[in-house]
């Protein structure tokens, strides 16, 4: 057997478990597309780091390792599930078995793979030792001494360019929510208010993050009464939709239209459900009822509130993840019927209303939803614990909706409250933009109850925002991101994991002001608590005309990470949520400092940990 029959087996093997079910699970095809070439890997500290040239028609790439030339080569598990590919280089491979030989092949599909690439040893970057920095203010890093450095191994040096491009702010497209009928909710969970919490955390995400519009499940759901059958003949009730629309568009923001699930008196099969709140999966029993149904929600959509709202600021998606069978019961072959049936009725309302699909699990069905005999104003599907993957040679043009992503798929797992989320969190949104039209991230808050609701405080809940409403770590990472200026400026990185492990994010303000985002991360699951080898020296001398105050934030272990110093019971007492709720912010990590034009400021970064610099001219004195 070859190698990239080797390879191609498999992938096949992988990804027969990972829900992508555009061909029979188990089996893959190759893909029209050569080998990536121009690849390299270059050894660090802690990691190596894989780079090859893009392939024309590529969604992503797969990274191989093995111990010999001659293979077998096996695809880098860094313990991410769904899809092991990312969208593109360089790729930081972190995992223990870092090592040897590295090849890469192009993804068509998530099931069409192309050949390896040419194998190449894993190769040692020239070794000098550095000049010595103090960090910004002094004192020693966070998380016990400053980095081993026996030369440049451990660091990454920054330089900002000029630039005039607005900077894409991809994170203020989309968000994810428990189901909608939750905010009329007005039960308690750990003592506190289900509705108004989940309500303020809408609003907070819009007005401190900027995030415009909400995507959430069961809006056809039986818990908001929209179909109902009498004496066999349907009626639809649109009140408590009426209630859920109205609250989110009072908050400011926009709701994406799900189509699903199947209210039970039209269900095929009623018994066929899912989460906790029992939400039909099989398909309608009556398909022309189906449709009638779907007209008659966005007739009523748009008299309440109007066409052209509709047309500028809503989108309609047909289900949610119908490639697994949790989520349809189904054939493939019915849910294309569904969206057919569902795509006309919604322009049958409106031409110019958008829908898509299809919604998918781990990148599935995407070649078959642009084939479809049905109108696509838009792509849309999933991933968790990658980054998303590139869909431009797919889309022809149309928007790319990644209308959920997250770190893990896993209800409950302590990686969603982790630094780790977060600094993933920005990796995601950074890769994305500028290619995406909404990466979502999934959820808003931790009131949810697909398998019933939270425990305790600390749960591992997929929520920006606790019970409660407190802030996790990838809260405050979009946070900070929205504290970049409008300008977007160019960034060179050199050293030691240079854009695979350290990214950044920079802008320039109208006062001329600049503000840098920084990250450390590893896409590698086995890294969540961190790591001392990954941990990285930046070296930054701002492009400053005259003196600027430097304001610095950090996202790390004792940084914007609340549930470190939560070892309370699983809720806290009122005293106690109190006092939560008093430390909710981001506080400085050091005193404002001056900083003048030359200066070299030197910070040490942990691998995960984010740090936010921001520097603004001087006052001038009287």
């Amino acid at each position: 057997m070859t190698i990239e029959e080797q390879a191609r087996q498999r992938w096949a093997q992988l990804m027969g478990g990972g829900g992508a079910q555009d061909r029979t699970p188990g089996t893959s095809v190759a893909a029209d597309l050569p080998a990536p070439d121009g690849v390299s890997a270059v050894a660090g500290r802690g990691q190596v780091t894989v780079s090859w040239s893009p392939v024309p028609g590529a969604i992503g790439y797969a990274v191989h390792r093995s111990a010999s030339r001659e293979g077998p080569f096996e695809v880098v598990d860094h313990g991410g599930g769904d899809v092991l590919a990312v969208p593109h280089g360089p790729y930081a491979d972190t995992t223990p078995a870092h090592g040897g030989w590295y090849a890469v092949a192009a993804l068509q599909t998530v099931n069409a793979i192309g050949p390896l690439s040419a194998p190449v040893p894993v190769t040692a970057p020239p070794v000098t030792r550095p000049p010595g920095g103090a960090l910004p203010g002094g004192g020693a890093p966070p998380g016990g001494g400053p980095p081993d450095l026996s030369g440049k191994s451990g660091e990454v040096t920054v330089e900002l360019g000029e630039g005039t491009a607005p900077l894409p702010r991809i994170w203020q497209e989309m968000v994810g929510s428990e189901h909608l009928s939750h905010l009329l909710s007005p039960d308690l969970t750990g003592g506190r208010p289900i509705g108004p919490e989940l309500r303020e955390a809408l609003r907070r995400v819009h007005d401190d993050l900027g995030i415009r519009s909400v995507r959430a499940h069961a809006i056809l759901g039986d818990d908001l009464g929209v179909y109902r059958e009498h004496e066999n003949t349907p009626e639809y009730h649109f009140d408590r939709v009426d209630q859920v629309y109205d609250t989110v568009l009072d908050l400011g923001m926009t709701p994406v239209v799900e189509f699903g699930y199947m209210p039970r008196d039209l269900a095929a099969d009623p018994s066929r459900t899912v989460f906790t709140y029992r939400g039909g999966i099989s398909p309608p029993k009556d398909w022309s009822r189906w449709h009638d149904l779907i007209r008659a929600f966005t007739a009523h959509l748009a008299d309440r509130y109007g066409l052209d709202e509709l047309r500028s600021r809503w989108r309609f998606e047909v289900w949610n993840e119908p490639n697994l069978s949790v989520f349809w019961s189904g054939t493939p072959a019915d849910y294309w019927r569904l969206y057919r049936l569902t795509a006309h009725a919604v322009k049958s309302v409106d031409p110019a209303l958008r829908v898509g699909g299809p919604a998918t699990a781990a990148v599935g069905w995407i070649d078959d939803q642009v084939r479809a005999d049905a109108p696509t104003d838009f792509l849309s599907t999933h991933v968790y614990g990658t980054l998303p993957l590139d869909l431009r040679p797919w889309a022809g043009g149309r928007p790319i909706l990644w209308t959920e992503w997250g770190v893990t798929a896993t209800h409950g797992s302590p990686l969603n409250d982790s630094v780790f989320a977060a600094a993933f969190l920005l990796k995601g949104m950074h890769s994305a933009a500028g290619r995406l039209d909404a990466l979502a991230p999934w959820v808003a808050s931790d009131h949810f109850e697909e398998l019933g609701r939270p425990p305790r405080l600390w749960h591992g809940g997929f929520g920006l925002l606790t019970v409660g409403n407190l802030a996790k770590p990838k809260f405050w990472a979009l946070w900070l991101a929205q504290r970049l200026g409008d300008t977007q400026l160019p960034v060179t990185l050199t050293g030691d994991g240079a854009g695979s492990l350290v990214e950044a994010w920079a802008s320039r303000y109208p006062d001329g002001g600049l503000g840098l985002l920084l990250w450390n991360s590893t896409l590698d699951h086995g890294k969540v608590t961190g790591n001392a080898a990954l941990a990285r020296l930046i070296r930054f001398t701002p492009p400053l005309p005259t003196p600027h105050t430097l304001r610095l934030w950090r996202i790390d272990t004792d940084h914007g990470n609340p549930a470190t110093h939560w070892h309370g019971a699983d809720w806290p007492t009122p005293q106690e949520w109190t006092d939560l709720h008093a430390g909710d912010r981001l506080d400085e990590a050091q005193p404002p400092r001056r900083v003048t034009p030359g200066e070299e400021l030197v910070l040490a970064l942990p691998n995960p940990g984010i740090a936010f610099l921001e520097l603004r001219p001087e006052e001038p004195t009287a």
